[in-house]
């Protein structure tokens, strides 16, 4: 481990605000470059790298440093950036499942049902409390499907059935609409 950096962990250990900053200039750099590097977005790569930084003070991350702190630092990036990256590709898989649901109704365009999304949260509110609560968290309140499930009290696949079934129900109400 690089003197310094030794010196920066201790220093840290014992609670000095001046050595973060340190660390912070010697790293924030080239940490947001690797996040770049994954993420291809400027934007979302400082504020990861940002968050990071927060959390190494607010949470006293440092007090887990040990051995080679760079290795650590851009292990941890990296594991943020893969995260973030696979809750987009969630996120999108529920925007083009919620989008599908839309294209299975065939529904002629927009003039002719301007109050489409009227609709679909009148149906959720029609549906039974779990399949509606279901597919609140995960469309509406942007959830993961483990903190829906723990928030209703239930396992993982009880709530994937009830948000299918309720994501059926909507499809089925739609397609047998006319409009």
């Amino acid at each position: 481990m690089d003197y310094s950096d030794a010196l920066l962990v201790q220093r840290l250990k014992e609670g000095d605000a001046n050595a973060y900053d340190e660390l912070f200039l010697k790293y924030h750099r080239p940490l947001c470059l690797n996040a770049f590097w994954l993420l291809k977005d400027e934007d979302e790569a400082s504020d990861l790298v940002q968050t990071f930084f927060m959390d190494i003070w607010d949470k006293k991350l440092y007090l887990q440093f040990n051995g080679e702190i760079k290795g650590y630092l851009f292990q941890s990036v990296r594991n943020r950036c893969l995260t973030f990256l696979k809750k987009r590709k969630s996120e999108m898989g529920h925007k083009h499942a919620f989008t599908q649901l839309q294209d299975d109704a065939c529904l002629p365009s927009q003039e002719g049902s301007p109050d489409y999304y009227k609709q679909v949260l009148a149906a959720i509110d029609d549906m039974a409390t779990q399949k509606k609560s279901a597919i609140q968290m995960v469309y509406i309140q942007g959830k993961r499907y483990q903190e829906a499930a723990d928030e209703m009290g239930i396992s993982i696949n009880s709530f994937k059935t009830h948000l299918k079934r309720g994501l059926k129900v909507l499809r089925l109400t739609f397609v047998s609409k006319e409009y």
